[in-house]
């Protein structure tokens, strides 16, 4: 595991439960507005070691409910189930934070039984996918569809949400993503952080009344949990 980063104390990237949040380094997507974008190369070198992070999680278990793995996209790495495996033998829960790329490894994941909660990012309604996520690569776009309908089947607890990003959305497109969403799940609209972005020069002259387009999300689709974070 390549980590860029440690959390040690959250209450609000796991619900309900406070929880230690790791972020993973690498990221395939390139989203102007992400608000970690040291976190985006694909670096070699972790700052800090794995095995720190697991002798810090152990001497926290008592304290915390679960761990967060975040980005990045943690599902890069190829060791991240025996990363999970050894947080889960302390008994503790773990939330993955994912985009959606690899649903390869969601499903092996969501078959072991590793994980306990899954929050996925959808950037956009899937045939302006890529005007937000800037990988020019359909195959991404039909990896992230994948994992989408994957987790709607697991069984898993589990979210989505969405960024608002008024210079390429329109209320318009909250409405079609919340369509694509079943009964009792969840969807969370979040609005953009403004400040340290992968754009620096980000137009911040347009804007999205986001308690607006929830309310009318749970006007349309009363079943859907719809909420602004």
């Amino acid at each position: 595991m390549v980590i860029g980063g440690l959390q040690k104390l959250s209450l609000i990237d796991y619900p309900a439960k406070v929880a230690a949040v790791v972020f993973t380094q690498g990221c395939l997507f390139r989203c102007p507005y992400c608000h970690n974008p040291e976190l985006v190369p694909l670096k070699q070198d972790s700052y800090i070691s794995e095995d720190d992070v697991l002798r810090f999680l152990n001497g926290q278990r008592n304290f915390i409910d679960g761990v967060c793995i975040t980005g990045g996209e943690p599902t890069l790495h190829h060791d991240l189930p025996d990363f999970i495996k050894k947080i889960k033998s302390m008994n503790l829960l773990v939330k993955l934070d994912t985009n959606g790329i690899n649903p390869n490894m969601v499903e092996k994941m969501i078959a072991a039984d590793l994980l306990d909660y899954i929050a996925m990012d959808v950037k956009h309604r899937w045939e302006k996918y890529d005007c937000v996520a800037h990988t020019g690569n359909e195959t991404a776009l039909e990896n992230c569809k994948k994992t989408f309908y994957l987790i709607q089947s697991s069984g898993v607890d589990h979210e989505f949400r969405t960024t608002v990003f008024p210079a390429e959305h329109a209320e318009e497109d909250f409405f079609t993503i919340a369509g694509y969403l079943l009964p009792g799940e969840k969807y969370y609209i979040q609005d953009i952080r403004y400040g340290k972005n992968l754009n620096k020069h980000l137009d911040k002259t347009k804007e999205l009344n986001v308690s607006k387009i929830a309310a009318t999300l749970r006007s349309k689709y009363p079943r859907v949990q719809v909420d602004v974070r």
